[in-house]
Parts: structure tokens; sequence; C-alpha cells
């Protein structure tokens, strides 16, 4: 299914003027890349938000700046730190029929054992960098987990045969491993909490800056 974004060209201004456009609804975003100029331009924010929740920030979107389509992919979101809300995305445009390098994110499927046993289910790598034609970025790429007992863990490696993509990882970089829980001595915790009350104590007090 084409998911088509409307465009509209803008001229590169001050944060004042990209202030009123998030104000009036829009989301200021550049496209670059295959057979295209940098282009700034503003996107309707509701209608992104919703056609990324719907498919997913790897899919292969239509730019349709004033008439001119561009297959794009979502290269780069900016986020307010305060608010969490996305300020600015670039699009990169692609050639549908040559292969890019992408990361996808990986979801880790089931239960572990390791974890009905009172595991702790870690993990390190969230996402896979691919190499695949845009037609099939997959949304996620889906990880059993079930078998893991408690001191295992998956590798890049073990799931490099599983896939129909080049991964660019590593094999030895772990995506999931199951860890025995942590456990507390009470009877030392308070000694651990007298000595960093001395070690406060005899601290220098900080300067005010």
């Amino acid at each position: 299914m084409d998911i088509v974004l409307q465009a509209t060209r803008r001229d590169k201004g001050a944060r004042s003027s990209l202030t009123k456009l998030r104000n009036e609804g829009k989301l200021p975003a550049v496209i670059y890349g295959y057979n295209v100029d940098t282009i700034p331009v503003s996107i309707d924010y509701k209608d992104t938000a919703k056609a990324v929740q719907q498919y997913g920030r790897t899919a292969v979107f239509k730019i349709d700046v004033e008439g001119k389509q561009l297959n794009a992919i979502l290269n780069e979101v900016q986020r307010c730190a305060l608010k969490g809300t996305v300020k600015h995305v670039d699009f990169l445009s692609i050639n549908m029929s040559e292969e890019l390098e992408v990361e996808v994110p990986i979801t880790p499927i089931g239960e572990a054992i390791g974890v009905k046993e009172g595991g702790v289910l870690t993990q390190p790598l969230r996402v896979l960098k691919i190499k695949v034609k845009p037609s099939d970025i997959p949304e996620s790429i889906d990880v059993d987990i079930s078998n893991l007992a408690m001191n295992d863990s998956i590798s890049v490696g073990g799931i490099r045969s599983s896939v129909q993509y080049e991964i660019l990882n590593q094999d030895e970089e772990t995506v999931v491993t199951v860890t025995p829980p942590v456990v507390v001595n009470d009877d030392t915790a308070g000694q651990g909490d007298d000595e960093n009350q001395d070690i406060k104590a005899t601290e220098a007090p900080e300067s005010e800056s």
C-alpha cells in the first residue's frame, strides 16, 4: 500500500518561523538523497504521526512535493527534549531497485525459560542494521527467546541464518540474555549506607557557580 504524505516547500528561516509552522500543526522536514536536491518542506504532523504509527518507522513513504512524488524513508527524527514531541524529521529519497542499509528494531518473541525461573531478561541490542531492497524492509525482526535458560544468550551469529536479509552487525554482538536476579544481603546493606554517609561527610562542599 502506498503511503502518500503531502509536503509543501518552505524557506529556510529563523527559529520563530519553525515555531509558527508547528503551532499550525505542521512538521518541518527536509528531503534529500536519490535524484533530488535537499528540499526543505513542511508536512502535516497528525497525518505523519498516524502513518508512522500504523506502518512503522521502516516504511517507505511517497512524499508528494507540489505534484512530484519521491520514494523516501525516515532517516532521522528530532524530538523536543522536554515534551518528547517530534520537532523535525529527515526523509531520505531512495531508488526502489537498489538495496540500502537500514536499522530495523528487534522484537523478542515468547517467554524465556530462565525468566520463568526468576531470571532477568536484558536486551543489549535493540536494532539490527541490514542491507535490503526498500520493498522488502521488515517492520521488525522477531527473535524467539522461549528456549533461553538462565545465563543463556542469543548473539547476532545465532540469528543470521534465520532471516532473509544481510545483517551488517558482527556475529559476537549479544542480542538478548537471561541473567540471575541480584540478591541483596540485608546484613550488609546498612553497612554500605553508613560508609556512604561517612564519605559524604568528609567530602568538601562544591562551590556554587
